[in-house]
């Protein structure tokens, strides 16, 4: 199954530490060597970004950054794994290094499989 985990902070953003880098650095690259994380990323500032709206049937392109947003989406990985425990196992991990190497940062990895690819919607 193909899973995907979101990471989400309330916090204003801030740079991850050295020590922080080389951990998710590790961690990603066995994941990519044992061919169960497909891509990830971290994603830049919302003040780079932009959405792209639909609201009372109007269409309107906003530039951030989004004053109204309440938690900040700082990255991203897509992993094939067995089962959602799988997935789980690997956000809490992840989420750890956090905790050892950014004391005082609160987050969320979200961990949602995907619905379906290839034309496979719902498996």
């Amino acid at each position: 199954m193909r899973f995907m985990s979101i990471v989400l902070s309330s916090q204003p953003p801030q740079q991850p530490t050295p020590e922080l880098l080389e951990a998710m650095h590790k961690l990603a690259d066995r994941e990519i060597k044992a061919g169960r994380m497909i891509d990830n990323a971290g994603l830049m500032p919302l003040a780079t970004g932009a959405q792209v709206r639909v609201v009372g049937g109007e269409l309107s392109v906003v530039d951030g950054p989004f004053v109204e947003a309440k938690e900040v989406i700082g990255g991203y990985a897509i992993s094939e794994l067995r089962s959602k425990e799988e997935a789980v196992a690997l956000a809490v991990e992840f989420m750890q290094l956090h905790r050892d190497h950014m004391p005082g940062w609160e987050g969320t990895c979200e961990v949602r499989a995907f619905a379906g690819f290839a034309g496979q919607c719902g498996e």
